[in-house]
């Protein structure tokens, strides 16, 4: 349970560290639950100096995580909110399913319940309560 804005962040910047790339995180949870505020504190423990805002309006943004060694490509952080999205069609057209079999990349995805048949069952799935007076429960399965 995490009780604030503040350790919400906290959290997700701790998970962070034990992400390695290749990894799908399903985000579910009513809006206002935390799910952005998780996100942002995710990016930064990977080390994403940029302000993160959710992606509702266009979907998905990219940020770049550098090189995780010499030789092997660059790295990229997806962020995506599938919120506004009617169909499991509309996603296709996005390139999201590319995106969700490139090991190299770590890719969130807020209202994962609109392509539940299209997501790999490889995957984190991350379940967003709020409880009120500023407290979340947040329950990770990997």
């Amino acid at each position: 349970m995490t009780t604030g804005f503040q350790e919400t962040q906290e959290l997700g910047k701790k998970f962070a560290s034990t992400l390695m790339g290749g990894e799908i995180l399903a985000l579910y949870g009513d809006l206002g639950s935390g799910k952005t505020t998780f996100v942002q504190g995710l990016a930064k423990g990977l080390g994403i100096d940029k302000q993160i805002i959710s992606p509702t309006f266009i979907i998905m943004r990219t940020y770049d995580l550098g090189n995780r060694e010499q030789g092997i490509g660059n790295r990229n952080f997806y962020h995506v909110d599938l919120y506004r999205i009617s169909t499991e069609e509309d996603v296709q057209s996005l390139g999201l399913l590319e995106l969700l079999n490139q090991p190299e990349n770590v890719v969130v995805i807020e209202w994962p319940d609109k392509i539940e048949n299209l997501l790999p069952e490889k995957r984190v799935n991350i379940y967003f309560e709020y409880l009120g007076d500023d407290r979340r429960q947040i329950r990770i399965e990997r």
